[in-house]
């Protein structure tokens, strides 16, 4: 697929490229989808017939991660200094908070540059481990540069005894109804809403909402980070279930790089 049909494709649902190549979470609360009832998970194949692929997909995510095979694979090679020094825009766009990145901050993978549009969030954790969720899980959507694919680094977030300093001017700041992007006051940094361990599990899949086009390479990080119970209370007293259940791994590799 293009990224003139990828265009087309996406425009209608939670993601759109736009003409620079920029990835971005669209105003989602016009969306007719949802998390529940009939607008649901278990009905998003039939909405709209870009929606095909949520029910006739073969590469669907999230997944649990169990029975991964260990392998040396190369590291994720994160690039986001240069945006930590630029304010951002939050938005609650219906669905989700998301923050949407500036450019400068990218990762490589493989040999491949995947740049940084944005990242959000869901609750409880869209991708389980062993069949456990984890209370939230973020994700970091990058764009390849040079085609229409997808690297979303997931990070799984877990309670912990204290306030994570990294994540307060997020939670600080999210707008309590959907509407427009709001600019934040100061700038985020980045790295620091990472684990200090990169170890990660990787499969290929697909984008966990509608139109769920399989056109995305998973790098889940398998080291969670801790929020305190009250950051993810702020969260969740906006968005709690707007996760996708775990769909089959059929024939995937699922892979865990070696420690």
């Amino acid at each position: 697929m293009n990224v003139s049909s990828l265009l087309v494709l996406l425009a209608t649902s939670v993601f759109a490229l736009s003409l620079g190549g920029v990835l971005i979470l669209t105003n989602a609360a016009d969306t007719d989808w949802s998390y529940a009832g009939d607008l649901g998970p278990g009905h998003w194949g039939k909405l709209f017939p870009e929606f095909a692929p949520c029910e006739e997909g073969n590469a669907q995510s999230p997944i649990d991660i169990s029975d991964a095979t260990e392998v040396d694979l190369v590291e994720v090679e994160f690039h986001y200094g240069e945006t930590e020094r630029t304010k951002q825009n939050i938005t609650n766009n219906g669905h989700t908070i998301q923050v949407d990145v500036s450019d400068g901050s990218y990762v490589v993978y493989n040999g491949i540059a995947y740049d940084l549009a944005q990242f959000h969030f869901h609750s409880p954790s869209e991708h389980t481990i062993d069949g456990e969720a984890a209370a939230m899980e973020l994700h970091f959507v990058h764009v390849d540069r040079n085609s229409n694919a997808l690297a979303v680094v997931g990070v799984l977030l877990v309670e912990g005894e204290d306030e994570n300093e990294a994540y307060t001017n997020i939670f600080d700041n999210m707008p309590a109804e959907a509407g427009e992007p709001e600019t934040m006051a100061e700038p985020i940094d980045l790295e620091a809403l990472l684990p200090q361990r990169r170890g990660y599990y990787t499969y290929q899949g697909s984008l966990t909402t509608p139109p769920c086009s399989e056109i995305v390479r998973w790098l889940l990080l398998d080291t969670p980070v801790e929020l305190s119970r009250a950051q993810i209370e702020a969260y969740t007293a906006l968005y709690s279930g707007n996760a996708r259940p775990v769909q089959p791994l059929g024939k995937r590799d699922l892979l865990r790089s070696r420690r």
